[in-house]
């Protein structure tokens, strides 16, 4: 046996044949982040008082914080506890808890993570949040978590991509079902980038032989790289096109879809703004001119996010300096619309014909669809003969007849908007897909920059082609946080977040 005096060479000898030895460097795997703070943050919403609040704790020092305000039974691993929890310096009750534990590396963030379930009285979550903090000393850096930096733990020790950690935002900020979903199918989109990173790299590597290799290969070889090379980014160049304009379209799922009602005073769009919303959002009143301003009302129509304006009745005539404004106001506002709805009091049927021109003339290129509101103050000859004038006069989806005193036609109604909302969306046929606006940018600066750049050079200066197309690769690692300089990255990704995710 050979002995060493230098306790270096000891630690040395045994770092190598124990630690690091294939078998056992399992046992000895730390996470990336394993001398980062221990950070702490409360999880659930911290504004009103509520059941139940969750305040998670992950890092190196997790087990031991637990272990301080709850010394007085052992831990178990991945299993529900009923804990006290006392304040380590005063000695005092803080709150009966359930506690979890689970230590690294099957863990959210990828180290040892600790789960709080406190009542969500205000004074208790204060007291265990300064419980916490008071842990801190020379030894133990332990401080609160920044917004979103338990996802970006994650992230940093492999626990999950950039592209499934966002769409995770967004599932916490959906508010309808196709937002949930859109930002579920997000997150599979991963496997199209690597994709287009993967035809891009290869295309690189053929490439990079002419450079290398290029006296030893022919004129005629060389021209075939190139070409193949340039029908391949072609290929590549339109699938991200496309994928951009599908990128586009379904943005008014995360955004809203605008719609709008339009009308003469009188014509009831107010009441049908209230029934579609069902809430007494717009005031509805006999006297012309009531609704002198537009009103925005959110609301979720069979999973899509639409943003419903009633708009101030369009005539001419009026002296009323606010009443003028508020019509002005409603123009633009259908102008801004992706949908637009033309609401007709079916017992005042002659719109005015400067109304009329202005559909015809500034609303042709849009979505548009007519209700004959009121349906219950005319006849069933009546109605059809309406419904056969205006079908002639407005290229309309559809003409429906509704009457908010009896309900009927609302139903009918709905279902048309929905309908024309999936057609909007692009979604009649494809699954709902959005992205942040940080990969959307990406893809136009960096991919869509870098394969230009390419198609630019490659006859001329095929080294600066190549580097194009790095340009276009790295693009996508920033998408999905793949070998590029990640810190500027994440900083923009996870500032978005909310403290406590």
């Amino acid at each position: 046996m050979v002995v060493y005096k230098d306790p270096t060479l000891i630690w040395f000898n045994f770092s190598q044949k124990v630690m690091f030895s294939p078998m056992l460097r399992r046992f000895y795997s730390v996470p990336a982040t394993f001398f980062h703070p221990t950070v702490y943050a409360l999880s659930t919403p911290s504004n009103q008082h509520s059941a139940i609040a969750i305040i998670r704790i992950s890092g190196t020092h997790s087990k031991y914080i637990l272990k301080k305000l709850s010394p007085k039974k052992p831990l178990r691993q991945r299993k529900p506890m009923i804990r006290s929890l006392y304040d380590p310096k005063a000695s005092t009750l803080i709150d009966e808890a359930l506690v979890l534990y689970f230590p690294q590396p099957r863990t959210f963030t990828g180290e040892d993570l600790v789960e709080l379930h406190l009542h969500g009285g205000k004074a208790i979550i204060k007291a265990a949040l300064n419980s916490i903090q008071g842990l801190r000393d020379s030894e133990r850096d332990i401080r609160m978590a920044m917004p979103g930096e338990f996802s970006r733990r994650a992230f940093q020790n492999g626990k999950m991509d950039l592209l499934k950690l966002e769409s995770i935002n967004n599932m916490i900020h959906s508010d309808t079902e196709l937002q949930r979903l859109s930002a579920l199918h997000g997150n599979q989109t991963v496997d199209i980038f690597h994709e287009w990173r993967q035809e891009i790299i290869e295309q690189i590597a053929k490439l990079t032989a002419i450079i290398d290799f290029g006296e030893d290969i022919e004129t005629e070889d060389i021209d075939s790289i190139v070409n193949g090379a340039n029908d391949k980014l072609l290929q590549l160049y339109k699938k991200v096109t496309r994928f951009m304009v599908k990128l586009d379209r379904m943005a008014v799922l995360n955004d809203g879809i605008k719609l709008t009602l339009l009308g003469e005073p009188n014509s009831g769009k107010s009441s049908l703004v209230n029934e579609i919303s069902q809430d007494d959002v717009a005031i509805v009143s006999d006297i012309p001119g009531t609704t002198r301003d537009s009103i925005d009302v959110m609301m979720d129509i069979n999973g899509f996010k639409c943003i419903l304006t009633d708009t101030a009745g369009i005539r001419q005539g009026t002296s009323d300096s606010i009443e003028i404004k508020g019509i002005d106001r409603s123009k633009k506002k259908s102008l801004q619309s992706d949908l637009v709805v033309l609401v007709i009091d079916v017992s005042n049927p002659n719109i005015s014909k400067h109304f009329e021109e202005f559909i015809k003339d500034n609303l042709s290129d849009k979505p548009l669809i007519v209700v004959l509101n009121k349906s219950d103050l005319a006849t069933e000859t009546q109605l059809k003969y309406l419904i056969e004038k205006f079908d002639a006069e407005f290229k309309a989806l559809k003409i429906h007849t509704v009457s908010c005193l009896t309900k009927i036609g609302l139903e009918p109604l709905v279902k048309t908007l929905t309908l024309s909302f999936r057609r909007i969306s692009a979604t009649e046929n494809e699954d709902p897909v959005t992205v942040s606006n940080r990969v959307k940018e990406i893809l136009s600066t960096d991919i869509l920059f870098g394969l230009d750049q390419f198609f630019q050079h490659k006859n001329d200066d095929i080294l600066i082609a190549c580097e194009s197309l790095r340009i276009a690769s790295d693009g996508i690692g920033k998408i999905t946080g793949d070998n590029v300089d990640l810190e500027e990255v994440l900083d923009v990704v996870f500032s978005k977040f909310c403290i406590g995710k």
